[in-house]
């Protein structure tokens, strides 16, 4: 299984000649050229975690693609069928095991009400649990860990992957740190993963980790 990071909170994962994207939103470069996608999932209904282009320029090339989402991105994309998942809810999707864990966005202002997110679980390795901290109720080999967004504090960050233990860690969600604030995410995250025996990669937009 191959993952690839593009620009904010988009990630693809492939398995074989299948892939599967996860949050094609409007930070992330425009992603046409992906074939022999079989599922995309949305972790909630936010901007930079989804659009309409991204997911027009997806699935016209890949007309049989399902979407995956909570019930809050069922109500928002409007322009396309997404099937709705829950908390606790296993799915399998071409190469894919779509394991989903959460129910709530982290809370942002007690002015700004709370959505619905989902993390999911990818092939029992790979956990991208969108925007939240949710601790999930299985063993996570490799994590995505959020850097900068205005819900989270870099400490709660290091308590989430110190909390989960993952032998694998990579930033995500970044758009929103300047250059130095990338690093300071990476040293204190870097750091949260060493304290657990785990590695952390420093991953790029169109870098790619194989897992």
């Amino acid at each position: 299984m191959k993952l690839t990071k593009f620009e904010h909170a988009c990630l693809v994962v492939e398995v074989a000649d299948e892939r599967l994207v996860i949050d094609p939103g409007m930070f992330s470069m425009p992603l046409g050229d992906l074939g022999e996608v079989v599922a995309i999932v949305i972790t909630h209904e936010h901007g930079d975690h989804w659009t309409t282009e991204q997911l027009a320029r997806i699935i016209e090339r890949n007309p049989e693609v399902t979407i995956y989402g909570p019930a809050g991105v069922v109500a928002a994309v409007t322009d396309y069928p997404v099937v709705e998942v829950h908390d606790g809810d296993v799915i399998e999707a071409g190469a894919f095991t779509l394991r989903f864990s959460g129910e709530k966005h982290a809370v942002i202002h007690e002015s700004i009400p709370v959505i619905d997110n989902v993390g999911v679980l990818v092939n029992e390795q790979l956990y991208y649990g969108g925007d939240a901290l949710l601790v999930p109720p299985f063993p996570v080999d490799t994590l995505a860990a959020p850097a900068g967004a205005p819900w989270l504090r870099i400490g709660e960050v290091m308590d989430y992957v110190l909390a989960i233990g993952a032998k694998r860690v990579f930033p995500t969600h970044e758009m929103v740190l300047s250059v130095a604030g990338k690093g300071l995410a990476n040293d204190r995250i870097s750091w949260a993963t060493t304290q657990k025996g785990g590695e952390y990669f420093v991953l790029e937009p169109g870098e790619t980790l194989d897992l």
